[in-house]
């Protein structure tokens, strides 16, 4: 094998598609790795993009909004709408919006969306990074706890 079991598993936990959700039962059930460990792989995986992200987005909507016209004016709209929609709702509730969309092991739910989120209801990147994690943490233990479960009646 090219890559050992644990790296494999990290390297799932970061992919954008499949997260925790993937990484988790993979490293229990295809590995072999204890879930205790299996955990702390897909933690430590799933957090690696996340700072990079926030930062990323940034400084890929600042680049793009002084270049090309027709981005600037679509994500003034998108952003306008968006926050104009959203802003009285989630205003005083955003952070935990934020962690609970993070914390739900759903399809396009994670620490990548959660990125995207972040940007677009613009919390700040320090503020945002606590917030997944967290939110991370607490996905991981309901895949976890889905995954032993599992466990339990094989």
């Amino acid at each position: 094998m090219f890559f050992s079991k644990e790296i494999l598993t990290i390297l799932i936990a970061a992919s954008p598609v499949l997260e925790l959700r993937g990484a988790i039962p993979v490293a229990i059930f295809a590995f072999g790795i204890p879930s205790f460990e299996a955990y702390v792989l897909g933690v430590v995986g799933n957090f690696l993009p996340v700072i990079p992200l926030l930062f990323f987005w940034n400084f890929l909507y600042e680049k793009l909004i002084h270049r090309l016209y027709f981005l600037n004016r679509f994500f003034a709209w998108l952003f306008e709408r968006t926050r104009a929609r959203h802003e009285k709702r989630f205003e005083v509730w955003k952070e935990l919006a934020l962690l609970l969309f993070v914390a739900i092991p759903l399809p396009f739910t994670g620490a990548w969306s959660g990125t995207v989120a972040a940007f677009v209801f613009g919390v700040p990147p320090r503020r945002a990074t606590f917030i997944i994690a967290f939110g991370i943490i607490i996905s991981g233990l309901v895949v976890l706890s889905l995954s032993e479960t599992t466990l339990l009646f094989l």
